[in-house]
């Protein structure tokens, strides 16, 4: 029998097939207790207008709360936004019972932001994007 194989981009269904069979490959290894755990866990900051100024993405996976994304708006950053906003993540990470956040940022965004909320570099890959780093940060909250 001949396989014959076609690559094409997926579309979101299946996308979404993929992912669903990755999904099960690794509920039969990971511990029980976790094994289904997956949440998506976002947040918004808006000022008294309703205007978003502020936001961090997240999902909470088994064990662990990884942050895609944290912004603040340029003309509110220094105001402690991004402070508020990785703390109610950490607490909300500790309430769910999770052992760690991990995130990723560039040279040109927050590297000391995080460092100094106590966050440490578990990996740093150079030049991504070219003449910057990219860096991969850990925090235990247990």
């Amino acid at each position: 029998m001949t396989l014959r194989t076609q690559m094409s981009r997926s579309s979101r269904d299946e996308a979404r097939f993929v992912r669903n069979k990755l999904i099960e490959f690794n509920a039969k290894h990971v511990p029980e207790d976790v094994r289904n755990r997956y949440e998506e866990i976002d947040l918004t900051l808006k000022n008294e207008d309703g205007q978003i100024i502020g936001g961090l993405l997240s999902v909470m996976c088994w064990n662990w709360v990884e942050v895609d994304i944290l912004w603040v708006d340029q003309r509110h950053r220094g105001a402690g936004y991004g402070s508020q906003l990785l703390g109610k993540i950490e607490q909300i990470a500790k309430n769910k019972g999770c052992t760690f956040i991990q995130l990723n940022t560039f040279t040109f965004q927050a590297p000391e932001f995080y460092e100094k909320h106590g966050y440490e570099v578990v990996g740093v890959i150079d030049d991504a994007p070219r003449g910057f780093k990219h860096y991969y940060y850990k925090k235990n909250i247990l």
